[in-house]
């Protein structure tokens, strides 16, 4: 059998939910492109999982630099000719302390937006004929619980902390709806996943209701493995679907 390729953006930090989520798809048999944003980053975390036994290897890929997708693209469709799974991961949270929509900074709005969801609309692009190429393939966004701040607005209004944040969370879900519709004439499905409160900075301290980094990678990798006839453009938390 032909091994799974995927692809893993912002998987560079060990605690983190990209490198739990391709560690799970490892598990799964995958060969997974561990990226990040340096190098360095990107080939420890590959060594770590090749050390267990995984197939694995590191790539630098910093979603703001939207240039080095089409050289990416033409290294997998050389070396592989395909791929099975791109989970777009990678995000930035610039603005934590901003209040209300009114007080965010034009800085922050385009950091946010720069990597949320220029970065993977545009990475999806640019690897749509690999994806196609693979017998049914999975993209997975992954959201946020912060864009019901936004989506709730329309039933009551209130302020949305962390705004930028919170926007480009939102659009990325109506990204995921779009891409799965521009899909739809073949196998791969596009969904978003709300991985929830999950502890990955523990040297910030760890809440009650976190949950450890492996818990949410699981939900990323059973919609990055989702069957044929599964819902495309939806948003799933815990695998329910919730939007």
């Amino acid at each position: 059998m032909t091994q799974k390729i995927a692809l893993v953006t912002g998987a560079g930090r060990a605690e983190g939910l990209g490198f739990a989520t391709a560690r799970a798809l490892a598990e799964q048999g995958f060969h997974v492109f561990v990226t990040a944003r340096t190098v360095a980053q990107a080939e420890a975390q590959a060594a770590a999982l090749v050390a267990e036994g995984h197939s694995a290897e590191g790539l630098r890929l910093d979603l703001a630099d939207t240039d080095a997708f089409a050289p990416l693209a033409e290294r997998l469709r050389t070396e592989h000719g395909r791929l099975d799974a791109l989970v777009n991961n990678a995000s930035v949270f610039p603005d934590m302390g901003t209040p209300t929509a009114l007080d965010a900074s034009a800085a922050d709005i385009r950091a946010a937006f720069d990597v949320d969801v220029v970065g993977p609309w545009a990475l999806t692009a640019a690897l749509r004929e690999l994806l196609v190429a693979a017998p049914a393939a999975r993209v997975v966004n992954l959201s946020s619980g912060a864009f019901w701040q936004v989506a709730g607005l329309a039933d009551e209004a209130g302020d949305v902390g962390a705004p930028a944040y919170s926007f480009a969370k939102h659009t990325l879900n109506a990204l995921t709806l779009m891409l799965a519709a521009a899909f739809r004439d073949t196998p791969v499905l596009v969904n978003a996943v709300d991985p929830g409160q999950v502890d990955t900075h523990p040297e910030l301290g760890t809440d009650d209701d976190d949950v450890p980094p492996a818990e949410a990678a699981k939900w990323v990798a059973w919609a990055a493995t989702l069957p044929a006839g599964a819902p495309s453009g939806a948003v799933f938390a815990d695998g329910e679907r919730v939007g």
